[in-house]
């Protein structure tokens, strides 16, 4: 993927006057004029119980009995034996290792 414009230099007198004209060529989404800067507010100021109610959903529930990251040192055939089997590889070990240990 080539990426016509970039924000690591400074854009050529030429670039600017090419994306000017962009912005002017679409009619139904014009330009944000300095007052209309001036007016915007945060989301969640404008929209508070919005905005919690929101962040009360984001993420998944809270777990009873969450899970632990840990290191674990394993044979390479052993993970790609899992891994071979699809998604849910990693649930599937847990499984597994449940069942060894007689859970």
């Amino acid at each position: 993927m080539t990426v016509k414009f970039s924000s690591r230099r400074p854009l050529t007198d030429e670039e600017e006057a090419e994306i000017q004209a962009m912005i002017t060529s679409d009619p139904e989404n014009p330009e944000m004029t300095e007052a209309e800067l001036r007016e915007l507010r945060p989301f969640r100021e404008v929209f508070p119980d919005l905005a919690a109610s929101i962040d009360r959903k984001l993420g998944r529930p809270k777990a009873d009995n969450p899970k632990k990251a840990i290191s674990l040192r394993l044979d390479a055939e052993v993970i790609e034996r899992f891994k071979a089997t699809g998604d849910g590889w990693q649930s599937r070990m847990n499984e597994a290792l449940r069942k060894a240990v007689g859970l």
